[in-house]
């Protein structure tokens, strides 16, 4: 049995993607209750059995997705002591920092926790596993993603540029002011080319986590002139429930048969739907028992079964793009 708590657009791809893969059983927790049995109602079918309970009702549950607002940690904490399996989907710095310090709980607790299961991060991470094999080393990763999934992740998007960046530069951590940095990228279409700036981003630190032979990381977030100008002040309009069609472009450099070369993978899909996939195969492995090294982890990293992760991902119909040099 899976466990997700959030009923959000993140939330709602989980289970719909469960559903998907005809898993059997899934128990849903939302703050807002309505919400959370509209879900239930929608996705209730012959195959799966959806069922929504409280926070304290998922004592059942292998794992649980955290596809809520961040902070994750003191809900991580709580069921990792309960000996329960947690994949996390925040994106915030300092909740990711805080995920990764409950590693030795995880472990003493004989459960798994993967940190930061998205779009970016997360499925960057698997990019980057599956990127390597074209190389005899890598040295640089280069993150870029377009748009949001819903209300919350706008709101994280709208802070990120008026935070601090971070990037790995030559062995030493650099923070940059965010929204700085300008640099055109192309996505997949029919997303096509943006302007993107540092952010507060945790994809740096994850991906050197995951790849620590690497000597640059950086990672840039999609944004106006106006998402730059108000990113200091309160959101003034609220988001819409949910963003339109997203991009996440990884670019890794390195080198092959002595030369250097530059490879560049993206995907195009609403940012929520690519974090809804990744979640839910991450935990549907982690159910059946083909993740089981305890302690925190991250997409990508050597430990993981990344390679069986990246298909079935593509499986639930997330698509790759190549961008293929003249």
């Amino acid at each position: 049995m899976i466990g997700i708590v959030g009923a959000g657009v993140v939330g709602s791809r989980v289970a719909e993607t469960l559903c998907a893969l005809l898993f059997p059983q899934i128990c849903i927790y939302d703050i807002d209750q309505v919400v959370a049995h509209r879900l239930s109602a929608r996705l209730r079918g012959a195959t799966t059995q959806v069922s929504v309970v409280d926070r304290g009702g998922m004592t059942a549950v292998k794992v649980v997705v955290l596809a809520g607002p961040s902070p994750h940690t003191a809900l991580a904490r709580e069921f990792i002591e309960r000996g329960i399996s947690v994949v996390s989907t925040s994106d915030d710095i300092a909740d990711c920092l805080s995920l990764l310090s409950l590693s030795q709980i995880a472990d003493n607790n004989d459960v798994t926790l993967i940190v930061g299961v998205g779009s970016s991060p997360g499925m960057s991470g698997l990019l980057v596993r599956q990127m390597i094999e074209s190389f005899d080393t890598i040295d640089e990763v280069h993150v870029a993603l377009h748009g949001t999934g819903g209300p919350a992740c706008a709101r994280q998007h709208h802070r990120a540029l008026s935070g601090r960046s971070i990037g790995w530069h030559d062995d030493q951590w650099l923070r940059r002011p965010a929204g700085s940095g300008r640099e055109l990228c192309w996505f997949p279409e029919p997303v096509g080319a943006y302007d993107c700036y540092r952010g507060e981003l945790p994809d740096p630190l994850l991906i050197k986590l995951a790849f620590p032979e690497l000597v640059r990381v950086t990672a840039r977030v999609s944004a106006t002139r106006r998402n730059r100008v108000f990113a200091r002040v309160p959101m003034l309009i609220p988001p819409q429930p949910e963003g339109g069609m997203g991009g996440l472009r990884v670019e890794v450099r390195g080198m092959k048969n002595n030369q250097r070369m530059v490879d560049v993978v993206g995907v195009a899909e609403r940012v929520g739907q690519v974090a809804g996939a990744v979640a839910a195969v991450t935990a549907q492995v982690i159910s059946a028992d083909e993740i089981t090294q305890t302690g925190a982890h991250v997409l990508g990293q050597v430990s993981l079964s990344n390679s069986s992760l990246l298909t079935k991902i593509i499986a639930a119909g997330i698509n790759l793009h190549s961008f293929v040099r003249a």
